[in-house]
């Protein structure tokens, strides 16, 4: 496979044939449970009826007709979703990045528009450390973490301030009116599937707002109900501008949206940000299937069960090399005492996917229909690795 696949990640030398649920099968019939759901995104699991049913059926209408026209599926979906979230427009794009790049792009030309007078900058916009926005250069330069500013990709692009989560004392400071826009998870998930305080976000938000700068929630990871919500910055009372999403919006066909609202609903004009294969009939088909399962009565509140249920049973097996589980809803990181990639690696191996948010974090990100079952077997492997 390394001679084939460019070397962009440090794969793990399995190839899987077929998956049902929250259950994968490799080349050699060997049966995993899925932890990871192709990093979050396949929400409802894998081969779910509907979503196949849906995306058989399209295929037969249509896939693509670029972005120079509406579909009737497009338009459809993108009323649902802003009904759903209380947003005004969306921008559709192909993935979590590019729906960054398109919060960016937005919060600098509102900068523009705003700035004070003629020759003042507002271009900064204010992110965590410790957060994570993607692998273009804009997004990786608004990633609040040293590691992934090597040199060998510079120059970046500038512009970018970054503050601690739980950093009261430097709100005065930060944000002056040369800020265009904060922007933050909700849920650092590279970042240690960090928490962000409720009350430090709402502080944040207001010194954003106190000098005209808009408030962006990448919710690529956190959003379509990862933690037991449909949106994580329902949970921070902060009332976004922007919101960014991807990873589960279709259930494992790429897209990503930026949706906005307010003093943000009216800054793009005709040719400011567009994209080619964004909003195609058949991304915008399987993003109508998601939505309308994750609203579905008592979904959600299961999500939350679940992933209660998921921490607190890792709690209750009180072992030592476990320092601490966090999380929110399906999201999870548990801090251990060994090399995280390495228990990664023997969980594979005895038949578990998981991934890992750091040197010492495991990071669970299921799909969210996951069964009892799936969960009992998977915290099996899980419990037999780290004993």
């Amino acid at each position: 496979m390394s001679k084939v696949v460019v070397n962009n990640y440090s794969s793990f030398q399995v190839e899987f044939v077929q998956g049902t649920g929250s259950t994968l099968i490799d080349t050699n019939n060997k049966e995993y449970i899925d932890f990871v759901s192709g990093i979050g995104v396949n929400c409802l699991g894998h081969n779910h009826p509907k979503l196949v049913q849906a995306l058989q059926d399209q295929t037969t209408k249509m896939i693509h007709i670029s972005n120079y026209y509406h579909s009737d599926i497009g338009v459809a979906y993108a009323k649902k979703i802003l009904s759903a979230t209380n947003m005004e427009r969306i921008y559709f794009g192909n993935s979590g990045a590019e729906a960054n790049e398109c919060a960016i792009k937005l919060a600098r030309k509102y900068g523009w528009l705003n700035k004070t007078h003629e020759n003042a900058e507002k271009n900064i916009i204010v992110t965590l450390k410790k957060s994570f926005h993607g692998r273009t250069l804009a997004t990786l330069k608004a990633t609040g973490q040293d590691k992934f500013h090597v040199d060998a990709f510079a120059p970046y692009p500038e512009g970018f301030r970054y503050i601690q989560a739980g950093d009261y004392q430097s709100l005065d400071s930060i944000f002056d009116e040369r800020v265009c826009a904060f922007m933050l998870e909700c849920v650092q998930g590279e970042g240690d599937v960090n928490l962000i305080d409720k009350e430090w976000a709402k502080a944040a938000s207001s010194a954003a707002r106190k000098v005209g700068a808009l408030i962006i929630c990448d919710e690529v990871q956190t959003g379509m109900g990862r933690t037991g919500q449909l949106l994580a910055s329902n949970d921070l009372d902060i009332n976004p501008d922007v919101i960014t999403l991807a990873k589960g919006i279709a259930g494992g066909i790429p897209m990503g949206a930026c949706i906005f609202r307010g003093k943000a609903a009216d800054v793009f004009v005709a040719g400011d940000h567009q994209s080619t294969f964004a909003g195609n009939p058949l991304a915008c088909r399987a993003a109508n299937v998601v939505l309308d399962e994750l609203t579905a009565p008592g979904f959600l509140e299961r999500v939350q069960n679940v992933g209660n249920k998921i921490r607190q049973t890792v709690d209750s097996w009180n072992l030592i090399c476990i320092k601490e589980i966090r999380g929110k809803g399906l999201m999870i990181g548990i801090d251990v005492e060994q090399n995280a990639y390495e228990i990664q690696k023997k969980c594979l191996e005895k038949g578990l996917c998981i991934s890992t948010a750091g040197a010492n974090t495991l990071r669970f990100l299921p799909p969210l229909v996951i069964t009892d079952l799936e969960i009992e077997k998977g915290l099996a492997v899980l419990k037999e690795v780290l004993s």
